[in-house]
């Protein structure tokens, strides 16, 4: 059983809207908060031109044959709740793309990220590039909860948990993998989230807060 890098922990204001216990308990990696390549000042420079990119429209996203995510469906028919889960899936996803092809500058990153979560995001993947690692196997999320707000029904909160308990870090140059753990709860994070969805009808992930090991996911 082996646990990929921790994503540092961004303290959301609205964590005990979802009754978190110990929300922000990884330490959060210095620089978090610096300008770093791939997110512009306070958003990501690699978004598209809001012009080329009429609703609906998602960048593609490719990921190599031994990276695979799992995302359990939700619980909701509503359209708006599926709508986040949709762009969630998609976040999640671009940031493994710019682990796997080294780049921050890929369009999806900051198609889907923006503001903390784009700074944390991109401290998180640099950290891949500095070990000289990448990622390998399966990551189940499940457990995903949406509470959509405001009148315009723009804004949303975001919880679920990751399991990795069949996911490895892989060394880029020798292929090995590492990362093992004691403690199998140490392989399952929780995280919540804030959404903002944009006027072109994305929604952007804007702070994340994560938990590895917490009670809610075991």
């Amino acid at each position: 059983m082996v646990n990929r890098r921790s994503l540092p922990a961004v303290v959301l204001a609205v964590v005990a809207l979802v009754s978190l216990t110990a929300c922000g308990g990884e330490e959060k990696k210095s620089g978090a908060d610096d300008k770093i390549a791939g997110t512009g000042g306070g958003e990501s420079s690699a978004a598209p031109d809001p012009s080329a990119s009429p609703e609906g429209e998602r960048p593609v996203i490719k990921l190599p044959k031994d990276m695979k995510n799992i995302f359990e469906s939700g619980s909701s028919d509503d359209p708006v709740e599926k709508a986040v889960l949709r762009d969630n899936e998609g976040r999640i996803t671009s940031l493994d793309e710019a682990i796997h092809t080294r780049s921050l500058e890929r369009p999806a990153f900051g198609f889907y990220n923006t503001g903390q979560a784009a700074r944390g995001a991109a401290v998180w993947v640099q950290g891949f590039y500095d070990d000289g690692i990448t990622w390998t196997g399966t990551v189940r999320y499940y457990d995903r909860k949406v509470t959509v707000e405001g009148k315009e029904k723009d804004k949303a909160l975001l919880s679920y948990c990751s399991d990795e308990t069949k996911a490895y870090n892989k060394d880029i140059k020798t292929g090995k993998t590492s990362g093992e753990v004691d403690d199998s709860a140490d392989s399952r994070v929780f995280y919540v989230t804030r959404l903002v969805k944009n006027d072109k009808g994305v929604w952007q992930t804007t702070e994340v807060s994560s938990t590895r090991g917490a009670s809610q996911c075991q």
